[in-house]
């Protein structure tokens, strides 16, 4: 416990420094709580756009026999060039939040490739879509995360640090300028009492 002197200005600084931490909790709880629910939020987006990922996958399967014969047309048929985010506000906590990704794709000829690799692209492109979506979802996940976890930290501090260190403080303190108070009024009995004898 930190130590602190037996007087009424220190009384008066441990109750100030009580009133501030009670005041502050509620604030540090239900920070926490919005966080907790944004991290439930955000996961249940991921898995969603996850999902929609497995049904545009699993929609290749069909093609995987048309693929096979003529992998060099797959290779680098689109390309993320970049992924376009925009910022947001969580509980004070900045996120990014996915906007679209630039894709670059290769020249295809219509001639000389076979007709499947147009629809090949537009799935390529929606799957790398998904997966950055996803992507930012977990980045977003990973901020928010590691703000819960200072939070949670703040929220332990008052409970179980600061309030209880101030409350014993107080009540050591009371105690303490009771005992003293009590001490000087029977200092004053027993001078008051001498005084007539001297005389």
């Amino acid at each position: 416990m930190a130590k602190f002197k037996l007087t009424k200005t220190e009384l008066k600084a441990q109750t100030d420094a009580l009133k501030r931490f009670q005041r502050f909790l509620p604030m540090l709880q239900l920070k926490k709580q919005q966080l907790q629910s944004e991290i439930a939020g955000i996961a249940a987006k991921a898995d969603e756009v996850a999902s929609k990922e497995r049904e545009v996958r699993a929609k290749l399967d069909s093609w995987v026999g048309l693929m096979a014969t003529e992998p060099e047309l797959l290779e680098n048929l689109v390309v993320v060039k970049e992924v376009k985010t925009s910022s947001a506000n969580i509980a004070g906590v900045a996120i990014p939040t996915f906007e679209a990704i630039d894709t670059e794709k290769k020249e295809i000829d219509p001639w000389s490739t076979p007709a499947w690799l147009d629809d090949a692209s537009l799935v390529a492109e929606k799957v790398l879509s998904l997966k950055s979506q996803r992507a930012v979802y977990e980045e977003q996940k990973r901020l928010i995360t590691a703000e819960l976890q200072t939070t949670s930290q703040r929220v332990n501090l008052f409970e179980k640090v600061k309030i209880p260190e101030c409350k014993e403080a107080i009540r050591v303190i009371k105690i303490a300028l009771g005992d003293e108070q009590t001490a000087a009024v029977t200092r004053g009995k027993i001078a008051k009492s001498r005084t007539p004898e001297e005389g």
